[in-house]
């Protein structure tokens, strides 16, 4: 069964820095491509970040960019999400999701792109 389990969110200082992992299970995941998303209470759901599959190529929303990078280690079947110089505008569930239909060496921050999901993890920027 296909699965992604994204760990490491948490509350943090403004300022400060987390990593997410977004962990497959069930498949290679460097065959497709992952997006990162977002959702904050009563806002829409927001791509964030993406990395193609074989980690070719990224993308990263202009709200983030400067602030988080993607990488992807085939050798553990994870992506991750580097997030730094955090705000408290970044206060979200981040979920990761699959591409299972990539175009090689692309990768879009259109949630409709993507296939399955994970359940999400909480990040709460917060003095």
């Amino acid at each position: 069964q296909l699965q992604l389990v994204e760990s490491g969110g948490g509350l943090v200082q403004p300022g400060g820095s987390l990593r997410l992992s977004c962990v497959a299970s069930g498949f290679n995941s460097y065959y497709y491509a992952i997006g990162w998303f977002r959702q904050a209470p009563g806002r829409e759901r927001e791509g964030v970040s993406c990395i193609s599959s074989w980690g070719k190529a990224t993308k990263i929303a202009d709200s983030v960019k400067g602030r988080f990078t993607v990488s992807r280690d085939i050798s553990k079947n994870t992506v991750y999400l580097q997030m730094n110089s955090l705000k408290s505008e970044d206060t979200a569930v981040y979920f990761c999701a699959a591409d299972e239909n990539p175009i090689p060496d692309f990768c879009m921050l259109h949630s409709g792109r993507y296939d399955n999901w994970g359940q999400g993890t909480q990040v709460t920027v917060s003095s």
